[in-house]
């Protein structure tokens, strides 16, 4: 057996700790479609749970359940003992001890040398179980005191214990998410809300992510060989001009973000597979089922993103809804709107909780400060009367945030400081020079509100 993982695993050029994390990841598919067969609540829970923690056994070894246990069995406690204070324990106790592996296992070098640890399955069990305590921390409040996202989520009940462990483990969503809802995930087993009634079949929609993830790997595996960070440090790549140097970063971002495509389509064919992903129907005559769940990624809208702005809607979108509701929302003040500060906290936030690298420090800082650059163009767009302007600085936009999205993800690929700083040098900070620019322009030049029409003032 060991001969022939190392023989497979030689065949797709990857490591056989590699291979084994792919194939338990691959098996969440045929273990979600199972799931739907399960008889009874408590049988689904038990099934759930099992079944995630014995992909986790081999995928990773005996020590990644204990590593889950902890912030699992503290999240509860706190839940069971100190209600009034669940969120904000499971929240620091929960990254804490997130930091803590990233710090011990350093994740990163292992990965680009080829090792895999839980430590990126735990990323995505600690957002779960910081979710589920705020969302029984926010059960005690008063309903007009709560945002909507609030009223939706919110647990007034205590999840019994195997019904908290299905959830963190279901579906093998821990291994790379997404993520999701305590509430969904219990409506979802129990078919209420919106899988109370007949629900569509998943497998057109399985068999299409499943594809898609096929040419996804495809895609990498092409690019890889022509496009991999080992140039960076490379003495030729020092050789080549400015615009060569920036566009071999456009291609080095555009092919790693492959290697993500494929790892959250496979995601999304397990959640969908399961039921899970079903997010009801569209508005359209017939209409169509919707399966946003369990998305988390638009290949299109990133590549073709617009604005900065739109990235967190199409990349990662199921963390950046986390972000959104668990950190953004939360630190604005009632009465006020949220500014740079938030932004920032939020990015800071998503860089710790990727690890403790520099590079991942870097790449969320540069990305808030793309998002501010974009804002400041599009308020510039919307003053603006002249259409043809408008186009041109619609160009602008789409033109400015390739250039720091590709630019910024240098950061997150290299990880290390030295590497990152030169990389960024041999292009003359381009992607952190010009939105700083542009967030001091937005500051000067304040565009007046677009005028309103007669009719909107009386209203």
């Amino acid at each position: 057996m060991d001969f022939d993982m190392e023989s497979m695993a030689s065949a797709i050029g990857v490591t056989v700790p590699v291979l084994r994390f792919l194939l338990c990841y691959v098996a969440t598919i045929p273990l979600s479609l199972f799931h739907r067969v399960v008889p009874g609540r408590l049988g689904k829970h038990l099934y759930a749970f099992a079944t995630g923690a014995i992909l986790s056994y081999f995928a990773f070894g005996y020590s990644s359940i204990l590593h889950f246990l902890v912030p699992m069995l503290s999240s509860y406690s706190f839940m069971a003992l100190a209600r009034p204070y669940c969120g904000t324990l499971t929240f620091v106790t929960s990254f804490a001890y997130l930091i803590g592996c990233h710090v011990y296992y350093m994740s990163g070098d292992a990965w680009k040398e080829g090792g895999i640890d839980a430590t990126g399955s735990l990323m995505v069990l600690t957002l779960k179980v910081i979710s589920c305590a705020i969302n029984y921390n926010d059960g005690l409040l008063k309903e007009e005191d709560l945002r909507e996202a609030q009223k939706r989520n919110r647990l007034i009940k205590l999840p019994s214990l195997i019904e908290y462990f299905g959830y963190c483990l279901s579906c093998g969503s821990h291994f790379a998410g997404p993520v999701y809802e305590m509430k969904d995930y219990l409506e979802w087993t129990e078919r209420k809300g919106i899988w109370s009634g007949p629900t569509p079949s998943p497998f057109f929609a399985t068999i299409r992510a499943i594809l898609q993830a096929g040419l996804c790997m495809a895609m990498f595996l092409y690019l890889i060989p022509k496009f991999n960070l080992s140039k960076f440090s490379d003495p030729v790549y020092q050789e080549w001009g400015f615009w060569k140097r920036l566009s071999y970063q456009y291609m080095a971002g555009f092919t790693a973000r492959w290697k993500y495509y494929f790892i959250w389509s496979i995601s999304e064919a397990a959640v969908i597979v399961s039921g899970l992903g079903f997010s009801g129907w569209t508005d359209s005559s017939p209409p169509k089922p919707r399966w946003d769940r369990a998305k988390n990624v638009d290949i299109l809208g990133v590549e073709l993103c617009k604005s900065g702005v739109e990235l967190p809607l199409v990349w990662n979108i199921q963390v950046s809804t986390w972000l959104r509701h668990y950190v953004y929302e939360r630190l604005v003040q009632k009465g006020k709107k949220p500014g740079f500060f938030q932004l920032l906290a939020t990015q800071t936030t998503s860089a710790v909780w990727h690890g403790v690298y520099p590079g991942y420090l870097i790449f969320f800082v540069q990305s808030a400060l793309m998002i501010a650059g974009s804002r400041v163009i599009y308020r510039w767009q919307q003053a603006l009367q002249m259409t043809l302007i408008k186009k041109i600085l619609v160009f602008v936009n789409f033109a400015y945030t390739l250039l720091v999205l590709n630019y910024s993800a240098v950061g997150f690929m290299l990880l290390e400081l030295q590497g990152t700083i030169a990389a960024f040098a041999s292009v003359y900070f381009v992607g952190t020079i010009v939105p700083l620019v542009l967030f001091v322009l937005g500051k000067i030049i304040t565009p007046p509100r677009p005028a309103r029409s007669k009719a909107q003032k009386e209203q």
